[in-house]
């Protein structure tokens, strides 16, 4: 009886795993900051993230008709940067975010094109690649510092899949990471505060390799 059960639970699972895709593609586009500002008696000054390049991998496992689980990386170039009050200062930086989510597709696997929305968690590295400011150009306000600091990330948005080939998909979605203000590379001064979340507005194009059962021809 035991061996029945084994054998019905192989050939379920076997079953389920015939039906899965995988993804596997790349993205390229272009991050665009909304940042923060630090208040002071001195005055306000913007502190944020210079709007630069973005990069990424994807990793996808589309495990039903509609619903997909998805692990991203990105890579921006953006630099950690103070503005106003006439100062204008940038150091040598850049950011990886690591996320993991759900896609949420409008139709099933078998159509061409597939609209989608996604949500996605994990988490957000500001790293430091250059040296502080010297001397600093406003102290007294805040101050860039060599600190590379990781903050958990939320990322949401949605996109269109289009198949071209049997297994190549190109890809055009639009994100919005949002992370807290990194206080411990833009420091503000002591009885200052710094203000705002951080959101790296991100549209990208890509393209992808999925392997996994022969999709039927859609529309």
């Amino acid at each position: 009886m035991a061996g029945k059960y084994l054998l019905l639970v192989l050939f379920v699972g076997s079953t389920a795993f015939a039906q899965q895709q995988f993804e596997l593609g790349a993205d390229i586009g272009y991050g665009i900051y909304r940042d923060g500002t630090i208040y002071s008696g001195l005055g306000t000054l913007q502190a944020g993230i210079r709007n630069r390049f973005a990069a990424g991998i994807m990793l996808g496992w589309d495990f039903s008709d509609y619903v997909a689980g998805e692990f991203n990386y990105l890579y921006q170039d953006g630099h950690p940067f103070l503005q106003g009050l006439g100062v204008k200062a940038d150091i040598q930086g850049q950011s990886q975010a690591l996320t993991v989510g759900l896609l949420f597709h409008f139709n099933t696997r078998q159509h061409r094109i597939r609209p989608f929305l996604t949500g996605n968690a994990g988490s957000k590295d500001y790293v430091i690649a250059g040296p502080a400011p010297y001397p600093q150009p406003i102290p007294q306000i805040a101050s860039l510092v060599t600190n590379d600091v990781w903050k958990v990330a939320f990322a949401a948005g949605g996109g269109v899949k289009f198949r071209v080939q049997r297994h190549l998909l190109l890809r055009v979605e639009f994100l919005d990471y949002l992370t807290t203000f990194p206080r411990t590379q833009i420091v503000p001064a002591p009885h200052n505060t710094a203000r705002g979340i951080f959101e790296q507005f991100t549209p990208l194009f890509g393209a992808s390799y999925t392997f996994g059962p022969r999709i039927p021809a859609g529309h």
